[in-house]
């Protein structure tokens, strides 16, 4: 469990230092906050149709892997930097979700923290339990492809009330009907 924290800890390091980085050329070009929404949005759609199966370019359907000798041992700065490598080289991490969070950071300055925290959460989370129950949880493995798609489509939606400009009025309801306790 303490690997999986330290592994955490380096995808987390990467998550948040691009969160902060679309933050900062959100604040450079807050005059262009509407072109920047709409392009933001543009690309959030492209990743959902990457998601979904209908736009898949093959630059980003390559696989690329480092050798790793398995029977050596690492200590947890290891782990960590795995956690690093892993976030910045494997594409749920950094892929279509990741690309629609620093898109909406940018479009929305002042939003990357709250954004990255759940996004981090979101991987951190899995990672845990499935750390705490690592042999009885491959049943998962045949609904990714479902989640996959779901995912697609709830970003081309995402992506549309975007450009329309309608996200506020649905952010706006959301912190309406949640309660306080999932509040950060």
């Amino acid at each position: 469990m303490t690997h999986t924290l330290f592994f955490i800890l380096g995808f987390c390091t990467v998550y948040y230092t691009l969160g902060y980085g679309s933050n900062v050329f959100a604040e450079f070009f807050s005059e262009y906050v509407d072109v920047i929404r709409k392009l933001s949005a543009i690309l959030i759609v492209l990743m959902g149709l990457f998601l979904v199966g209908i736009f898949q370019p093959q630059v980003l359907m390559k696989e690329r892997r480092f050798k790793i000798d398995p029977n050596k041992k690492s200590g947890f700065l290891g782990s960590f930097i795995f956690g690093i490598g892993f976030s910045a080289g494997w594409t749920p991490c950094i892929g279509p979700a990741l690309t629609a969070i620093l898109a909406l950071a940018a479009s929305e300055p002042g939003t990357w923290f709250k954004l990255t925290t759940a996004y981090a959460l979101g991987f951190a989370i899995p990672f845990f339990a499935l750390a705490f129950f690592l042999g009885s949880a491959r049943w998962l493995l045949k609904y990714s492809s479902l989640v996959m798609k779901i995912g697609g489509g709830v970003m081309i939606l995402m992506g549309i009330l975007l450009f329309t400009d309608q996200m506020t009025k649905i952010t706006i309801w959301l912190n309406l009907v949640t309660p306080d306790w999932l509040k950060f």
